[in-house]
């Protein structure tokens, strides 16, 4: 694993257990995982505020709802729910962060009808194909205030364009994408990243591919 090759790693490469920024200082490989950072500000500009103390629930179990998990806890999110379809996966995640002090929970879609959440993160694949059924219906079962789709596309997922169309606000990956690239650029360069020329260098036709 490459994560086991660098000298120091970051607190989110040992939530998370991937790296996908590296750098040199002092003569040590250094290591982080970025995705953490570009999730908790995507979420952060989405909703405009810091997400401490809101009741998010997590689509998803693999490395993309790793990192979403442990950008919710840092941030103070009250509780997590983390539903997946195959509910051992759910579970083992949670397990992972179950030392933290931000309560993770595990259900399925079908036993949250009646719920209610502050976010909604989809961190599964679905949307990446035209064919997909949408993560969570939008008119009915679980109902929270915004929504983060960890997947993109040129026109936004269909996820995110049926939500807002029911006045959700929600967004797609981009701006995780945009900020999880600043932060790998100040880790490696040593200074701010150049926020709006790589948001508009992502805004070019062709520039959004997965």
């Amino acid at each position: 694993m490459a994560a086991e090759t660098i000298d120091r790693a970051t607190p989110a490469v040992a939530r998370t257990g991937a790296c996908n920024t590296y750098w040199l200082e002092g003569g040590r490989i250094y290591g982080d995982n970025t995705d953490v950072e570009g999730v908790a500000s995507a979420v952060r500009a989405l909703l405009g505020r810091d997400p401490a103390g809101a009741r998010v629930l997590l689509l998803g179990a693999g490395g993309s709802a790793r990192a979403a998990l442990a950008a919710m806890v840092d941030a103070g999110a009250s509780q997590i729910v983390i539903a997946n379809r195959t509910p051992d996966r759910a579970r083992s995640l949670a397990d992972a962060f179950s030392g933290d002090p931000t309560a993770v929970a595990v259900s399925t879609v079908e036993g949250l009808d009646a719920e209610a959440f502050d976010l909604a993160i989809n961190a599964t694949s679905l949307g990446l194909r035209p064919a997909d059924p949408l993560p969570l219906p939008v008119d009915r079962g679980p109902t929270f205030g915004a929504a983060l789709d960890l997947v993109y596309s040129a026109a936004s997922t269909p996820w995110i364009r049926a939500l807002q169309t029911h006045g959700v606000p929600a967004a797609d990956g981009l701006e995780m994408l945009l900020f999880q690239g600043a932060a790998s650029f100040e880790r490696g360069w040593g200074a701010p990243a150049p926020l709006e020329a790589m948001r508009a260098s992502l805004a070019r036709p062709g520039a959004r591919v997965r």
